[in-house]
């Protein structure tokens, strides 16, 4: 049950190169969410934390099962394309639902709505 002993040593260095900076990318998203202060900051660090920490994660999977040929990587690759469109989606979908609170609340750290009648400020794109 150990495939361990029969992984070689360069995939081996590999596989812990990936999990490490995985989890690296992961820890810093996590210290990022406590750390920030506001909200918008906060929702940013844990995205790009979970998507690329999930990307070493799975890196590493695929290289640790392609060199082992215990199975196919095609369980690695769904997961990394799930995380990969659904946590920037998710991101949108927290920043829009707080924007929209903090408007209907009237608080004056955000931006007011921008109709689309209105001229936007600076240069015109023709000059």
């Amino acid at each position: 049950m150990d495939h361990a002993v029969d992984l070689p040593v360069w995939a081996a260095i590999l596989v812990s190169f990936f999990l490490v900076v995985g989890s690296g990318l992961t820890l810093i998203g996590t210290i990022g969410f406590s750390r920030l202060p506001s909200f918008y900051e906060r929702i940013h660090a844990p995205t790009l934390g979970t998507s690329w920490g999930t990307g070493g994660i799975v890196m590493a999977s695929m290289i640790f099962f392609t060199v082992l040929a215990t199975r196919p990587v095609i369980h690695e690759i769904l997961i990394g394309i799930f995380v990969t469109v659904t946590t920037p989606v998710t991101l949108m979908l927290l920043a829009r639902a707080a924007l929209h609170r903090d408007r209907a609340e009237g608080n004056p750290d955000v931006l007011a709505e921008v109709s689309p009648d209105e001229p936007k400020s600076g240069p015109a794109l023709g000059e």
